[in-house]
């Protein structure tokens, strides 16, 4: 890595913020931006828009146009090396003589062949590091399913005061307000899959659908489902296919029944979270009641935690959040690091994860 200037930050700056537009449609690929620069003059920038699409640097090059020999590139991801459903990018920079390139971070994708040093070997300066943090905030999910072979499980709950998210007999429709709603529809738009459990599904019959956000995507919608219990009626089985994750053989209408039995009959969680990312699944929204949130929870399978707090109580007959036992020393709690703290309306919506 090299000293940045304040161009160089500004560039990077302008190439998240395209990358950004990808938010919810770049899946399974990750959001990448790119800016082409000359001097101080922007001569052209893209970003991916969706799978099978062109790349970001594919976009801003054509733009660019005969100008870009000897240009600098930034881009929000370490160009690819290999030939995916498209040519590999580090060719199309070396072809168009390209003078410098600037990554924010590295590509973890071991497919992709290092493209940095490709670009090296053919004579073009190439540094990444660059606002590396914000770039892997935005492809946190990618990250995961290439390093650690699972998604990024992201859990939402809506809760009141005394940390109440439904009445005794599972009802939770609507504890926190519209806006709040309809923020909890961005995090499932961004989203590749979203998950619930056959609670919910009982309780509330969700159709687990993006309704508040404009996309051209739906979210692939998960169930698990031990027992094989879902009505043929529930919402969620209709419109697109369904995955359901059970502890049994078995079949349900509209649905993909994919058998992953523990030793008690019921799902392997983290087994599941590992056919999900085979799936092509970065992003795992999980809207759920105590029971599901709980047993994730304890396998470890939670990354991220999305809970909106309505000022209200509904008393101690009413569901919590987490089916966890109780643990005897303050020492032995669950910590958590608040990433963001921001209110919709009346609620208020604390974005954390484990410390």
């Amino acid at each position: 890595m090299s000293a940045f200037g304040a161009f160089d930050h500004a560039m990077m700056r302008r190439a998240l913020d395209l990358a950004a537009r990808g938010l919810y449609t770049t899946t399974p690929n990750p959001r990448v931006g790119c800016v082409v620069t000359s001097g101080d003059e922007i001569l052209g920038e893209g970003w991916h828009e969706k799978a099978g699409g062109p790349h970001a640097e594919r976009v801003a090059l054509e733009k660019a146009g005969a100008r870009a020999a000897g240009a600098t590139v930034y881009v929000t991801l370490e160009p690819c090396n290999h030939q995916g459903r498209t040519p590999p990018c580090v060719e199309l920079l070396v072809t168009r003589k390209i003078g410098r390139v600037v990554a924010a971070m590295r590509d973890p994708n071991p497919q992709a062949a290092r493209g940095g040093e490709a670009l090296v070997a053919a004579g073009i300066r190439f540094e990444h590091g660059l606002m590396q943090d914000e770039a892997h905030e935005l492809n946190i999910g990618f990250v995961s399913r290439m390093t650690r072979g699972r998604p990024w499980v992201r859990l939402k709950v809506a809760a009141t005061l005394d940390g109440r998210t439904a009445l005794a007999n599972g009802k939770s429709q609507w504890i926190t307000g519209a806006e709040a709603r309809r923020d909890g529809h961005r995090w499932r738009a961004r989203a590749c899959a979203v998950l619930t459990g056959i609670g919910t599904v009982k309780a509330d019959d969700p159709r687990l659908t993006v309704r508040e956000v404009d996309t051209s995507r739906q979210p692939l919608r998960v169930i698990v489902d031990s027992r094989l219990e879902t009505p043929a009626t529930a919402k969620i089985l209709q419109g697109d296919k369904v995955l359901v994750f059970s502890g049994r053989e078995g079949s349900l209408p509209n649905a993909e029944v994919v058998a992953l039995p523990n030793p008690n009959h019921k799902v392997e969680l983290p087994k599941m979270l590992e056919a999900l990312a085979r799936r092509g699944v970065n992003e795992l929204h999980v809207e759920a009641g105590l029971r599901l949130n709980g047993s994730l929870v304890r396998e470890g399978c939670v990354d991220e935690f999305v809970a909106y707090l309505n000022p209200s109580f509904l008393g101690d007959g009413a569901q919590g959040m987490l089916d966890l036992p109780a643990v005897d020393a303050l020492e032995k709690k669950l910590s958590l690091k608040i990433l963001s703290l921001e209110r919709f309306g009346e609620d208020l919506r604390i974005v954390a994860r484990p410390a």
